[in-house]
């Protein structure tokens, strides 16, 4: 019969690391939609003469980056908002890449951030991604 697989409970200082954590990520991501929702000049300009994209996917392209963030922030549903934001963090990645821009490290850094956040404060997770292998009896 196969042993279940159980994870300790999170405890307060763990819970409050994945919240200093996940801030990190969440306000810089915040910031980054709120840019692209207010379009001052140089968010235009990178997105048009850097990137090479139409000015008309600013905003779409800053929705997506809020709900996904949103979906983060709300417990029931930051799995999931994880994942979303790990492929829209991979293509920001993938962007910067393509014009040879070393600002790619950034979009790799926050997505490690989101997922150490949610390492921390989600027993699933730890389930999933284990730092150790467990004691085997």
């Amino acid at each position: 019969m196969p042993l279940a697989t159980q994870s300790a409970p999170t405890s307060k200082k763990m819970l409050w690391a994945s919240y200093i954590i996940s801030a990190i990520p969440v306000l810089m991501l915040l910031i980054s939609a709120v840019a692209k929702f207010v379009k001052p000049a140089p968010v235009v300009q990178g997105f048009t003469q850097q990137f090479g994209f139409p000015a008309s996917y600013i905003s779409p392209i800053g929705i997506l980056e809020l709900a996904c963030t949103v979906l983060y922030l709300i417990p029931r549903t930051s799995v999931l908002g994880a994942i979303l934001l790990t492929g829209y963090l991979g293509g920001a990645t993938v962007t910067h890449l393509r014009v040879g821009d070393p600002a790619f490290v950034g979009a790799v850094i926050l997505g490690i951030f989101v997922w150490g956040g949610l390492f921390f404060r989600e027993p699933r997770v730890r389930a999933l991604i284990p730092l150790r292998s467990p004691n085997v009896d």
